[in-house]
């Protein structure tokens, strides 16, 4: 298994629509195999393949849950089936994110409370699982990188303007730049 670099906002791959996988084979676990090391380097807890500069539907997650999914998995071609997102603001102490292609930005952001997923594992075997709250929030995070979305093209207007000065500083926004988990700094502190 390999580490592989984070792309970092602003890599043409992160901005657009994700291919459907239609092979299930070696390759693909390779890949997958190879994500779950990443996301393990970078003390994630989801990791999109665009954000490993690969423009493919899928994604793996690592996280506890209460709902009887298991705690790692990998999603394939993932259809989501989500609640109604409350119109309230964000609670910036609750419902704060960050994502590894954004490093060390964290920003409020309302998502729903429910999900239901549906896709395949790295060997085309249907997966179907429910995730509530802070597990279906992660589902939710992952599952947008694969339509070309990051969560702050979803922030409010307040704090879309914060993440775009974080970027503007850090002098995101261009094709290349990436960080590599377990080697440069990890920008979360964890």
């Amino acid at each position: 298994m390999t580490v592989l670099p984070i792309t970092i906002w602003g890599e043409p791959v992160l901005h657009r629509r994700a291919a459907e996988v239609e092979v299930f084979d070696d390759e693909l676990r390779t890949l997958i195999a190879d994500m779950f090391e990443t996301n393990d380097a970078a003390n994630g807890v989801g990791l999109a393949a665009p954000q490993v500069g690969v423009g493919k539907r899928l994604f793996i997650y690592k996280y506890d849950n209460d709902d009887g999914a298991p705690p790692s998995g990998v999603v394939v071609n993932p259809v989501l089936t989500l609640s109604k997102i409350s119109g309230a603001l964000p609670d910036p102490d609750e419902e704060e994110e960050g994502c590894l292609s954004f490093p060390g930005g964290q920003y409020p952001l309302k998502r729903a409370d429910w999900a239901r997923v549906q896709g395949f594992d790295g060997d085309g075997k249907p997966v179907d699982f429910e995730a509530t709250e802070w597990f279906a929030r992660v589902i939710q995070h992952e599952y947008d990188h694969l339509n070309g979305k990051l969560y702050v093209n979803r922030l409010t207007e307040r704090y879309a303007r914060r993440a775009m000065k974080q970027a503007k500083k850090s002098g995101w926004g261009v094709p290349g730049l990436t960080w590599m988990p377990g080697v440069d700094p990890d920008p979360f502190g964890h």
